[in-house]
């Protein structure tokens, strides 16, 4: 057997406030003595919010999480918080669980489970039965299974507040450690067998890292002609060198929402320019992905400051997309009393990118009757994808930002013709609005910055939540299967916990508003903005491998040395040469 612990976190200024402390956190021991934080720390179960008459949101929260086992199910409940911070009286709330991957929906009983009946033995009473577990430093903080480690739930409390555990079979585990812990690279293995016919084919052999849930990753390699040395039948030895993708941060100071595309041989940059307060429209162009954050990189205004035409501030979140085999940027920008509503332009056929007079006329998206998307609030942040047969776009939506009726920003999906992608073909369906915690962290309420990633059959939609400009930001996910009806919400999975936050990776605060990308390698990228708060106060670019994950996950927190450890990188090779 193995045990599992529920509990609350200590509220820390500025890094982890009320609406992330009260949550339910997780740990897990193979001895019941040295636990391990999943989700590095973070809170993976938050209390959803209320929506009160005025389509407001009111805050929630728990205390007092506890565990327990009905049948083939765990329960984990606990007692609400309203928006004080003061507890809900006439119930409690209950997600269910089989493995403690997935989750339930958020349920309301009146009746604790199991309330009246003497408690189980396996199930501790609470925090204080127990011995305080064990803190121990680990490398980097890299969660190897089996082990304790400098996760940041026990850095930020030193204790365990308001906890239970208790026992769960071994087997769970390996799930558990797949979704929950940081994976992190353990062997490096070249081809066993390679046959080329000249040393140029060499840089096409790729080795395979293997990591702690037994996932792969085939990666380039820097081979060392220099080394080479020639072995009996034809055969030869090869030494070379991996890199992981360490970009260094930031790539970009002051570029926030990120883009990277590629087009007709050349690479180009498109973001938010904070060092400009917003206003225009800014790219870069290059040969290499490189060569895009190069300090000599010239870059092009396309579309800059005109009252006229009501192109005054908020040039906000551009993004670069083909859609019906032409070009289009879609931003958000607004004229000179502060509204920015969504906006597309397209390239004109043959057009240069860097050129301003190739784009045509930018045209505010409008809803299928011609009216705008909204007359009461603002709209930004729209993307577009296809799944199954349909073409999508999907935006965040706000109105009463400032004042009380404030609704906190949602997310909207229609569908659009690829013919004229400005104008919705179906009305607006609200996909999800920020009812936890981490979405809605001191007075920012955030559902924003969507952008979908299709892998295989899945849709998984990224987006933001929490404060953009503050340590609290953090990227969410909702995945739905491609050909189903995507206006349908109940057909999207909303996870619970971010998949991207300030936990995630050292040194990087606040990551959010995201793209993917696939670089010269053909490797799965995600760029994002950030922070660097001791040298840099704007947002900043940045970028890091996405890795798949056993079962297929696209996980985002696999960077620098649990991408590659330093001692996996010199490999060696033995290859045929063929005449």
């Amino acid at each position: 057997m193995a045990f599992i612990r529920v509990y609350t976190e200590k509220i820390t200024e500025n890094k982890y406030p009320a609406s992330l402390a009260h949550s339910v956190h997780f740990a897990v021991s193979r001895e019941g003595k040295s636990y391990q934080s999943l989700n590095q720390g973070y809170g993976i179960l938050f209390a959803r919010a209320a929506v009160r008459e005025d389509n407001t949101i009111a805050e929630r929260g728990i205390q007092n999480p506890r565990l327990r086992k009905e049948g083939e199910e765990y329960l984990i409940y606990a007692e609400p918080l309203d928006e004080n911070w003061a507890p809900l009286e006439g119930g409690y709330l209950v997600w269910k669980t089989k493995d403690f991957v997935c989750f339930s929906q958020q349920e309301w009983v009146e009746n604790a489970p199991g309330a009246g009946e003497r408690e189980k033995p396996e199930a501790a009473s609470g925090a204080g039965e127990r011995e305080k577990p064990e803190t121990v430093s680990g490398a980097e903080g890299h969660g190897k299974p089996g082990t304790a480690s400098t996760a940041e739930g026990q850095e930020k409390s030193g204790t365990w507040p308001v906890a239970e555990e208790l026992e769960i079979p071994e087997e769970l585990l390996a799930g558990i450690y797949e979704r929950w812990i940081p994976l992190y690279s353990v062997s490096a293995q070249a081809p066993a067998e390679v046959r080329i016919k000249s040393l140029d084919e060499l840089e096409r052999v790729r080795v395979r890292v293997t990591y702690s849930d037994d996932s792969s990753d085939d990666k380039p390699v820097s081979w060392k002609r220099e080394s080479l040395i020639s072995l009996d039948d034809g055969k030869y030895r090869v030494n070379g060198t991996m890199e992981p993708v360490n970009t260094g941060f930031p790539l970009a100071a002051g570029y926030a929402d990120p883009v990277l595309f590629f087009w007709k041989g050349a690479w180009y940059f498109l973001a938010t320019n904070d060092n400009v307060n917003d206003i225009g429209l800014f790219v870069r162009r290059s040969d290499t992905v490189a060569g895009l954050f190069a300090e000599d990189v010239k870059e092009y205004c396309i579309l800059e400051y005109n009252e006229e035409k009501g192109f005054c501030q908020t040039f906000w979140a551009p993004e670069f997309h083909v859609i019906g085999g032409a070009l289009y940027i879609l931003f958000a920008v607004g004229g000179k009393q502060w509204a920015p509503q969504c906006h597309m332009m397209r390239l004109k056929e043959g057009g240069e990118i860097t050129d301003p007079a190739s784009w045509e006329e930018p045209v505010r998206v409008c809803r299928a009757d011609g009216r705008p998307l909204t007359e009461d609030g603002i709209t930004l942040d729209m993307t577009y994808f296809e799944a199954g047969e349909n073409s999508y776009v999907c935006w965040s939506y706000r109105y009463g930002i400032g004042t009380p009726k404030d609704t906190g920003s949602m997310l909207y999906i229609a569908t659009v013709d690829d013919g004229c992608p400005y104008r919705l073909t179906s009305e607006p369906v609200l996909l999800s609005r920020p009812l936890y915690g981490w979405e809605n962290t001191s007075g920012t309420i955030n559902n924003e910055g969507p952008y979908a990633l299709i892998l295989g059959d899945t849709v998984y939609l990224s987006y933001s939540g929490g404060d953009a400009c503050g340590y609290y930001y953090a990227v969410g996910c909702l995945t739905a299967f491609a050909g189903s009806d995507l206006l349908d919400a109940g057909n999207w999975t909303k996870l619970p916990t971010p998949v991207l936050s300030s936990s995630s990776i050292e040194g990087i605060q606040g990551p959010g508003h995201n793209s993917f990308f696939r670089d010269e390698q053909g490797r799965l990228m995600i760029a994002y903005h950030a922070q660097e708060r001791e040298k840099h106060f704007k947002r900043c670019s940045a970028f890091h491998r996405v890795h798949l994950s056993k079962s297929g996950f696209p996980l985002l927190n696999v960077a620098g040395e649990r991408d590659l450890a330093e001692e996996l990188r010199e490999v060696e090779l033995t290859f045929t040469m063929e005449s």
